[in-house]
């Protein structure tokens, strides 16, 4: 049977990963993987983090299974810090959940819930995602059988958000009942993020052509802080009578090993909303059976425990407060060596990550003359570099970019 099986190419970031570890150049500067890395290149154990897991490890009292949807208590400390204690769709019971193998396993049950509403294909919504968007999102949405369709989003030459042709290709070509994929902030490859103004438009949009926002939020915390962040999600909220959503916790709790999520979901009542609880645990029952407990747990620890909870608010504002410093120094050695455009995006945009107006050739050159690594896409995590190796990475990128 299995010699019949193929090679497969390796993930192209974990090859980017790869070769940078086989660089023997001291100097060599990896912004290629999307995690979160001090200036000492080392990705922490949070304070807070630490501190829980041993509050909980002295607290853990079995090793029974939690249940298909998680751990309760996981799902409302973590929709309570998004949304606030007194959300009004919290408090109606409008709001569904499941805790989820992190954000990827939330994009999978969503997309699993999506096909369960409408098991005729003929009749199934299309998902349309930005161009471009997350690697990931095209394979774990497509593969649960649904049609991945694709609006405009990025301007590579403005190097923002090209608002007006995203919002025409919806108009024109979106039906009732089609998924709009939407970053909930720090966009994931390029950090341009709508205005709350444009989230504001896009809202009324989808919610009067019948459209179901599906909000990717996997940087929270990360951008402009933990409630100008959750926008987004909080005006479609507002507007939308149905509104899919996932969290992570790999990136603001830096629990990328864990693998923590939540995956919810806004109905327009509270008998819809009973029913879809109880295909949120099907549906991860088929997956994996039982989501993990430990990560959940211990963000539930952090969250619940007032000394933690402050200390964890502090360490996520020094992460996202060392990210902007990052942005803006980089800012200002493009703008030195001539680079003012590129550098006026690099200080706009928010997160963790920017694209920039670099070819597959142009990547390739920055790995073999000056071992910088990005994607061949051009996208860099800014989080990865340090105020020590900002100059060089400017030279380096006006170097190719002008060659």
């Amino acid at each position: 049977m299995f010699d019949a099986l193929t090679p497969r190419d390796p993930d192209a970031i974990m090859a980017l990963m790869e070769a940078a570890k086989a660089d023997p150049n001291p100097e060599k500067i990896d912004l290629g993987v999307g995690v979160y890395k001090t200036s000492d290149g080392e990705t922490p154990v949070m304070r807070a983090i630490a501190g829980a897991q041993a509050k909980w490890l002295a607290e853990e009292d079995t090793k029974l299974y939690m249940g298909t949807t998680g751990s309760a208590d996981f799902r409302k400390a973590l929709l309570e810090l998004v949304l606030g204690d007194d959300h009004p769709d919290l408090r109606g019971g409008r709001i569904a959940s499941s805790q989820a193998a992190g954000g990827s396993g939330a994009l999978r049950i969503g997309a699993e819930l999506i096909v369960q509403a409408a098991p005729n294909p003929k009749k199934r919504a299309s998902v349309w995602g930005s161009t471009p968007t997350w690697a990931n999102h095209v394979p774990l949405i497509s593969s649960a059988g649904l049609e991945m369709k694709s609006y405009p989003y990025y301007d590579r030459e403005s190097l923002g958000v090209d608002f007006e042709a995203m919002m025409a290709t919806l108009r024109a070509e979106t039906k009732a009942g089609d998924v709009v994929l939407l970053h909930g902030c720090c966009h994931n490859p390029t950090g341009a993020d709508l205005s709350d103004a444009q989230w504001a438009e896009l809202a009324a949009f989808m919610a009067e052509r019948e459209l179901l926002p599906f909000i990717d939020l996997a940087y929270l915390g990360l951008g402009r802080g933990l409630s100008e962040d959750a926008f987004g999600l909080k005006t479609c909220l507002e507007v939308c009578p149905e509104v899919l959503f996932t969290l992570s916790c790999s990136k603001n709790f830096a629990l990328y090993r864990e693998r923590t999520g939540l995956v919810g979901l806004k109905t327009a009542s509270k008998a819809t909303t009973d029913i879809a609880q109880t295909h949120f645990g099907a549906i991860q029952r088929k997956l994996i059976s039982m989501p993990p407990a430990w990560g959940a747990m211990v963000v539930s620890t952090v969250l619940h425990d007032r000394e933690l909870r402050h200390e964890w608010v502090e360490e996520l504002n020094e992460m996202r407060t060392r990210i902007r410093r990052l942005r803006r120094a980089l800012a200002d050695e493009l703008s030195v060596q001539g680079g003012e455009d590129v550098a006026r995006a690099v200080a706009d945009q928010q997160g963790m990550f920017s694209m920039l107006p670099v070819s597959k050739a142009q990547a390739e050159k920055l790995r073999a003359e000056h071992s910088v690594y990005i994607t061949n896409s051009g996208r860099m995590n800014i989080a990865a570099a340090n105020l020590d190796n900002i100059p060089a990475l400017a030279r380096a990128l006006l170097a190719v970019m002008a060659a």
